[in-house]
């Protein structure tokens, strides 16, 4: 990872939660401690926060405008490498200037830590990634009406016209609960409604989801799998589901955190 992107999420840590540990960090930014150290010292010499014993503290108190810690951000997050990076592989498929949805989830919240180097029309229904993105990044960012949703931090409308319908998109990436052969899965039937308004509004799927997710089940069927366009996952993915997403014409994008770099056998990105 980066030393710009390890800043950022060791910042973003500190917003919500005011002081943090080395380890804290180490779990959140999948480097080790000895690199997190020189993180903070790094960013206490630049005014950025202010070092402990053992970790560090923000300047100020977090951030009031935050309804919670950021989906991701605390490293408490199961597998966020691969998390990690199934997001830097979404983002890749993004190009200046595109509009695009992105859904709230653990993670589709890591998409924010590589797209401060791009100007996006961004719409969202997560209060996590549109206040990461209005701080970090030159996107220009788009929210839904609706309900806020404090446990989950994202907004929820049981309305149909809760102003998506005016925004339109290249792409939507999301998250799932679980994937089959049966369909794209989810627990909340307002969730469900609310992701099947923004899916209308884009011209490509993407699929967020990280290995485990294939083995995940819910009672509740979004939408069917051959809906998405890709699927974005790591390479602890199994033969098996490798040839469901293939029967189903997904093309499949599968992102490798121990190599550091993203391999897409099929998959082209238009």
């Amino acid at each position: 990872m980066h030393e710009r992107e390890r800043h950022r999420i060791i910042l973003d840590l500190l917003s919500a939660r005011a002081v943090g540990t080395v380890a804290d960090f180490a779990r959140a930014t999948g480097g080790s401690e000895a690199t997190v150290r020189r993180d903070l010292a790094a960013l206490a010499g630049q005014g950025r926060l202010r070092k402990l014993r053992g970790g560090a503290e923000a300047l100020q108190p977090p951030n009031l405008v935050a309804l919670g810690t950021p989906a991701g951000a605390a490293g408490a997050v199961p597998n966020l490498l691969e998390k990690r990076a199934i997001a830097r592989a979404a983002v890749a498929l993004c190009a200046e200037g595109d509009a695009i949805i992105v859904n709230g989830g653990t993670t589709t919240f890591q998409m924010v830590h590589a797209m401060d180097r791009l100007k996006l029309q961004v719409l969202t229904n997560s209060f996590s990634v549109a206040e990461h993105l209005l701080r970090h990044s030159a996107c220009t960012v788009f929210l839904p009406s609706g309900s806020v949703y404090r446990e989950q931090n994202i907004i929820l409308s049981p309305f149909e016209d809760d102003g998506t319908v005016h925004f339109r998109a290249r792409r939507m990436f999301m998250g799932a609960q679980g994937v089959s052969a049966l369909g794209i899965m989810e627990r909340d039937a307002l969730i469900i409604s609310s992701e099947q308004r923004l899916m209308r509004q884009a011209d490509e799927l993407v699929l967020l989801v990280d290995s485990s997710k294939f083995r995940a089940q819910s009672s509740m069927i979004l939408a069917p799998l051959a809906r998405a366009t890709r699927i974005v996952t790591d390479h602890r993915i199994a033969d098996e589901d490798r040839r469901m997403v293939a029967a189903a014409g997904i093309d499949l994008i599968v992102a490798d955190p121990l190599r550091g770099r993203d391999h897409n056998p099929s998959a082209s990105i238009a």
